[in-house]
């Protein structure tokens, strides 16, 4: 596969023919870091894991040198703690059969270019060789730059893309920031419950992070626990786990600037739900 990264890794667990693997993907999840898809796709994943016809394929874009370390990564230098992050994302492929494993390892400063990202191309690439029924990506309210620069990218290279290589949802993620705050009617609630034993044989391949100071492991399952009590103040719980997801599909063939405010409209909705609520409140 000819990309703009010099050191793009593509995997296949299965052993599939390059072509047949990527283009047999229905479910693709794009993430800026490896642990990304496992943290913030896994209904994805697990809806797949399961399946004969649907196919769970993997985007990482960047290469993981800047990634936390401590404890016993410590002493491991940048380049040394890419390869080890490379691994564990290709063994998170083999363990949740992914149909690929792509890893663009492109520098972050790299791809957090407001001009001219090499990353746009290289999903231009990607997306023209399968026809995904569904993406997920980080959504546009996260507060990490890299991973908004990731979106900024899947939306400018699926505006390259005939319309026969789009999916039909595009979906945006929780990693760094909840999406609690969004108005329940705009959210998309995944069901995650029941996949437990997968998500944490998942989520536990990233030794690197793990054992290296963030526990990312606990962090996630209990956004999901959360997230699946907290949803509804009056009944009884009807999930275990849950994930809350931001619909980005009418972002999809559009101009970049209606980002904004597609986002900023969710947020207006937020600001008004609190004035309405807290005015109805103290004139009660």
């Amino acid at each position: 596969m000819n990309t703009t990264s010099r050191k793009h890794d593509l995997f296949i667990p299965d052993g599939l023919a390059e072509d047949e693997a990527i283009g047999r993907t229905t479910h693709l999840g794009i993430g800026a870091h490896q642990d990304d898809l496992e943290f913030m796709a896994f209904h994805g994943i697990a809806e797949c894991f399961y399946s004969t016809e649907k196919w769970f394929g993997g985007i990482t874009c960047t290469d993981g040198a800047g990634s936390s370390h401590d404890g016993p990564y410590a002493g491991v230098s940048p380049s040394e703690l890419s390869a080890i992050r490379m691994q564990e994302q290709r063994t998170a492929a083999l363990a949740g059969r992914y149909s690929f494993m792509s890893q663009l390892c492109y520098p972050s400063n790299e791809i957090t270019r407001p001009i001219g990202s090499p990353l746009v191309s290289d999903l231009v690439s990607l997306f023209c060789r399968m026809k995904p029924s569904i993406i997920y990506t980080h959504n546009p309210a996260d507060k990490h730059e890299t991973h908004l620069r990731v979106l900024v990218a899947v939306l400018e290279a699926l505006r390259e893309v005939p319309p026969a290589h789009r999916p039909a949802k595009l979906l945006g993620c929780e990693m760094w920031r909840s999406l609690d705050w969004m108005e329940d009617g705009d959210k998309v609630v995944q069901d995650l419950g029941g996949h437990g034993h997968l998500a944490s044989a998942l989520n536990g391949l990233f030794d690197s992070q793990i054992a290296g100071g963030k526990r990312y492991d606990l962090a996630v399952a209990g956004r999901r626990r959360a997230n699946a009590t907290l949803l509804d103040s009056h009944s009884g719980d009807a999930l275990t786990e849950a994930a809350f997801v931001m619909d980005l599909s009418p972002l999809i063939g559009v101009a970049s600037s209606d980002l904004v405010d597609f986002t900023l409209g969710h947020v207006d909705r937020f600001r008004e739900d609190i004035r309405t609520k807290l005015e109805r409140t103290l004139t009660k």
